[in-house]
Protein backbone atom coordinates (compact mmCIF):
# COMPACT_ATOMS: atom_id res chain seq x y z
CA UNK A 1 0.00 0.00 0.00
CA UNK A 2 1.60 3.30 -0.86
CA UNK A 3 1.72 5.78 1.61
CA UNK A 4 -0.33 8.95 -0.04
CA UNK A 5 -2.82 5.71 -0.62
CA UNK A 6 -2.65 4.87 3.74
CA UNK A 7 -2.79 8.78 3.99
CA UNK A 8 -6.51 9.03 1.95
CA UNK A 9 -7.53 6.22 4.05
CA UNK A 10 -6.65 7.59 7.18
CA UNK A 11 -8.00 10.94 6.49
CA UNK A 12 -11.58 9.34 5.33
CA UNK A 13 -11.49 7.55 8.73
CA UNK A 14 -11.42 11.20 9.83
CA UNK A 15 -13.87 12.86 7.95
CA UNK A 16 -15.99 9.55 8.86
CA UNK A 17 -15.78 10.66 12.31
CA UNK A 18 -15.18 14.53 12.10
CA UNK A 19 -18.77 14.65 13.89
CA UNK A 20 -17.73 12.51 17.17
CA UNK A 21 -14.18 14.81 17.59
CA UNK A 22 -16.01 17.66 17.19
CA UNK A 23 -18.54 16.67 20.09
CA UNK A 24 -15.75 15.52 22.62
CA UNK A 25 -16.12 17.59 26.08
CA UNK A 26 -12.49 20.05 26.20
CA UNK A 27 -11.60 21.50 29.63
CA UNK A 28 -13.28 23.95 31.02
CA UNK A 29 -10.85 27.06 30.38
CA UNK A 30 -10.65 25.76 26.66
CA UNK A 31 -14.05 26.07 26.79
CA UNK A 32 -14.70 29.40 28.31
CA UNK A 33 -11.78 30.86 26.18
CA UNK A 34 -13.86 29.66 22.72
CA UNK A 35 -17.24 29.89 24.00
CA UNK A 36 -17.94 32.71 21.51
CA UNK A 37 -17.50 30.06 18.64
CA UNK A 38 -18.74 27.10 20.54
CA UNK A 39 -22.12 27.85 19.43
CA UNK A 40 -21.73 28.45 16.02
CA UNK A 41 -19.24 25.16 16.02
CA UNK A 42 -22.33 23.32 17.37
CA UNK A 43 -24.52 23.99 14.70
CA UNK A 44 -21.96 23.02 12.02
CA UNK A 45 -22.00 19.97 13.64
CA UNK A 46 -25.75 20.02 13.55
CA UNK A 47 -25.80 20.65 9.57
CA UNK A 48 -22.88 18.09 9.01
CA UNK A 49 -24.94 15.83 10.93
CA UNK A 50 -27.53 16.62 8.57
CA UNK A 51 -25.88 16.17 5.36
CA UNK A 52 -25.90 20.02 4.79
CA UNK A 53 -22.31 19.83 4.16
CA UNK A 54 -22.01 23.31 2.54
CA UNK A 55 -23.30 25.20 5.27
CA UNK A 56 -21.47 23.11 7.72
CA UNK A 57 -18.07 24.57 5.70
CA UNK A 58 -19.23 27.34 6.21
CA UNK A 59 -20.54 27.46 9.76
CA UNK A 60 -16.69 25.79 10.70
CA UNK A 61 -14.59 28.61 8.62
CA UNK A 62 -16.61 30.81 10.46
CA UNK A 63 -15.69 29.27 13.86
CA UNK A 64 -12.35 28.40 12.97
CA UNK A 65 -12.00 32.10 11.98
CA UNK A 66 -12.60 32.87 15.59
CA UNK A 67 -10.64 30.41 17.19
CA UNK A 68 -12.44 27.33 18.07
CA UNK A 69 -9.42 24.77 17.68
CA UNK A 70 -12.10 21.52 16.76
CA UNK A 71 -14.12 24.00 14.22
CA UNK A 72 -10.77 24.32 12.74
CA UNK A 73 -9.68 20.69 12.45
CA UNK A 74 -13.38 20.22 11.18
CA UNK A 75 -12.60 22.80 8.30
CA UNK A 76 -9.33 21.61 7.84
CA UNK A 77 -10.80 18.12 7.02
CA UNK A 78 -13.68 19.36 5.11
CA UNK A 79 -11.36 20.98 3.09
CA UNK A 80 -8.40 18.28 2.69
CA UNK A 81 -11.46 15.99 1.31
CA UNK A 82 -13.50 18.54 -0.38
CA UNK A 83 -16.64 17.97 1.54
CA UNK A 84 -19.03 20.76 0.96
CA UNK A 85 -16.91 22.64 -1.53
CA UNK A 86 -13.74 21.93 -3.92
CA UNK A 87 -10.69 20.48 -2.34
CA UNK A 88 -8.37 22.85 -0.83
CA UNK A 89 -5.27 21.13 0.61
CA UNK A 90 -3.40 24.42 0.98
CA UNK A 91 -5.93 25.57 2.86
CA UNK A 92 -6.51 22.44 5.11
CA UNK A 93 -3.11 22.16 6.27
CA UNK A 94 -3.37 25.50 7.10
CA UNK A 95 -6.02 25.48 9.51
CA UNK A 96 -4.76 21.70 10.78
CA UNK A 97 -1.85 23.67 11.86
CA UNK A 98 -3.60 26.11 13.72
CA UNK A 99 -5.27 23.52 15.45
CA UNK A 100 -2.30 21.33 16.46
CA UNK A 101 -0.38 24.66 17.64
CA UNK A 102 -3.48 25.29 19.80
CA UNK A 103 -3.12 22.08 21.35
CA UNK A 104 -5.58 19.70 19.71
CA UNK A 105 -3.88 15.94 20.14
CA UNK A 106 -5.94 14.94 17.08
CA UNK A 107 -4.66 17.90 14.87
CA UNK A 108 -1.43 17.03 16.15
CA UNK A 109 -1.11 13.24 15.37
CA UNK A 110 -2.85 13.74 12.13
CA UNK A 111 0.03 16.77 11.02
CA UNK A 112 2.90 14.46 11.92
CA UNK A 113 1.01 11.94 9.84
CA UNK A 114 1.15 14.28 7.17
CA UNK A 115 5.19 14.64 7.38
CA UNK A 116 5.72 10.96 7.86
CA UNK A 117 4.05 10.31 4.86
CA UNK A 118 5.05 13.32 2.77
CA UNK A 119 0.85 13.56 1.79
CA UNK A 120 0.20 17.10 1.18
CA UNK A 121 3.16 18.63 3.17
CA UNK A 122 7.20 17.83 1.99
CA UNK A 123 7.79 14.49 3.54
CA UNK A 124 10.06 15.75 7.24
CA UNK A 125 10.41 12.88 9.87
CA UNK A 126 11.65 15.46 12.13
CA UNK A 127 8.68 17.25 11.89
CA UNK A 128 6.49 14.24 12.15
CA UNK A 129 8.46 13.06 15.50
CA UNK A 130 7.97 16.40 16.71
CA UNK A 131 4.06 16.35 16.51
CA UNK A 132 4.07 12.69 17.10
CA UNK A 133 5.66 13.62 20.93
CA UNK A 134 3.68 16.83 21.25
CA UNK A 135 -0.06 14.56 20.87
CA UNK A 136 2.03 11.40 22.69
CA UNK A 137 2.72 13.85 25.70
CA UNK A 138 -1.04 14.98 25.55
CA UNK A 139 -2.36 11.33 26.06
CA UNK A 140 -2.89 10.33 21.88
CA UNK A 141 -3.03 6.68 21.84
CA UNK A 142 -1.32 6.54 18.13
CA UNK A 143 1.08 9.17 18.78
CA UNK A 144 2.34 7.32 21.66
CA UNK A 145 2.67 4.08 19.49
CA UNK A 146 3.98 6.20 16.75
CA UNK A 147 6.40 7.51 18.42
CA UNK A 148 7.69 4.76 20.26
CA UNK A 149 8.26 2.74 16.35
CA UNK A 150 10.40 5.85 16.07
CA UNK A 151 12.71 5.70 19.56
CA UNK A 152 12.82 1.94 18.64
CA UNK A 153 14.42 1.50 15.29
CA UNK A 154 16.04 5.03 15.72
CA UNK A 155 13.86 6.68 12.79
CA UNK A 156 14.31 10.44 13.15
CA UNK A 157 15.66 9.95 17.00
CA UNK A 158 18.12 8.53 18.45
CA UNK A 159 17.50 4.38 18.69
CA UNK A 160 16.10 4.23 22.69
CA UNK A 161 14.71 1.39 23.92
CA UNK A 162 14.04 2.27 27.14
CA UNK A 163 12.47 5.67 25.64
CA UNK A 164 10.07 3.26 23.16
CA UNK A 165 9.22 0.89 26.13
CA UNK A 166 7.72 4.08 27.61
CA UNK A 167 5.64 5.10 25.07
CA UNK A 168 4.75 1.43 24.25
CA UNK A 169 3.61 1.31 27.51
CA UNK A 170 1.23 4.07 27.68
CA UNK A 171 0.00 3.12 24.27
CA UNK A 172 -0.83 -0.18 25.67
CA UNK A 173 -2.60 1.33 28.59
CA UNK A 174 -4.72 3.49 26.00
CA UNK A 175 -5.61 0.06 24.29
CA UNK A 176 -3.40 0.15 21.60
CA UNK A 177 -3.38 -3.99 20.26
CA UNK A 178 0.28 -3.37 18.64
CA UNK A 179 1.64 -2.25 21.74
CA UNK A 180 0.26 -4.81 24.16
CA UNK A 181 2.12 -7.61 22.23
CA UNK A 182 5.11 -5.59 21.95
CA UNK A 183 4.91 -4.28 25.61
CA UNK A 184 4.21 -8.37 26.02
CA UNK A 185 7.74 -9.30 24.22
CA UNK A 186 9.54 -6.59 26.88
CA UNK A 187 8.25 -8.33 29.88
CA UNK A 188 8.93 -12.03 28.23
CA UNK A 189 12.38 -11.05 27.05
CA UNK A 190 13.65 -8.22 28.92
CA UNK A 191 15.93 -6.35 26.01
CA UNK A 192 18.37 -4.96 28.58
CA UNK A 193 15.40 -2.80 29.34
CA UNK A 194 12.71 -4.74 32.37
CA UNK A 195 13.29 -7.54 34.36
CA UNK A 196 11.71 -10.12 32.72
CA UNK A 197 8.42 -10.95 34.45
CA UNK A 198 6.66 -13.80 32.88
CA UNK A 199 3.44 -13.15 34.86
CA UNK A 200 3.39 -9.45 33.30
CA UNK A 201 3.96 -10.53 30.08
CA UNK A 202 1.21 -13.20 29.84
CA UNK A 203 -1.14 -10.44 31.64
CA UNK A 204 -0.23 -8.38 28.37
CA UNK A 205 -0.45 -11.11 26.13
CA UNK A 206 -4.07 -11.94 27.17
CA UNK A 207 -4.80 -8.33 26.58
CA UNK A 208 -3.61 -8.33 23.27
CA UNK A 209 -5.62 -12.17 22.80
CA UNK A 210 -8.78 -10.24 23.88
CA UNK A 211 -8.65 -7.82 21.00
CA UNK A 212 -8.11 -10.64 18.88
CA UNK A 213 -4.52 -11.07 18.11
CA UNK A 214 -3.69 -14.31 17.09
CA UNK A 215 0.71 -14.62 17.52
CA UNK A 216 -0.59 -13.48 21.09
CA UNK A 217 -3.10 -16.40 22.02
CA UNK A 218 -0.34 -18.40 20.45
CA UNK A 219 2.26 -16.99 23.46
CA UNK A 220 -0.56 -18.33 26.28
CA UNK A 221 -1.08 -21.45 24.71
CA UNK A 222 2.73 -21.60 24.61
CA UNK A 223 2.96 -20.35 27.86
CA UNK A 224 -0.12 -23.05 29.37
CA UNK A 225 2.02 -26.04 27.59
CA UNK A 226 4.98 -25.24 29.39
CA UNK A 227 3.35 -24.90 32.61
CA UNK A 228 1.41 -28.66 32.46
CA UNK A 229 3.05 -31.11 34.59
CA UNK A 230 5.03 -33.61 32.76
CA UNK A 231 2.71 -36.81 32.27
CA UNK A 232 3.58 -39.48 34.85
CA UNK A 233 5.61 -42.49 33.67
CA UNK A 234 4.56 -45.43 34.00
CA UNK A 235 6.56 -48.03 35.22
CA UNK A 236 8.54 -50.56 33.64
CA UNK A 237 7.77 -54.30 33.58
Amino acid sequence: MSPSYAMRRLVAGFAATLVSVACQPIPYAVAAAQAPAQALTDLAVHHYEAGQQSQALDEFRRAAEQGNRLAQFDYAMMLLNGEGGTSDPGGAVHWLERAANAGMTQAQYVYGKMFDDGYVVDKSITQANLWYEKAAKQGHVQAQAAIANEYFIGRGVPKDYKAAFGWYEKAARGGDLPSQYIVASYYERGYGVVTPDRERARLWYEKAAAQGDVAAQGKIDAMNRERAPAPAQTPAR
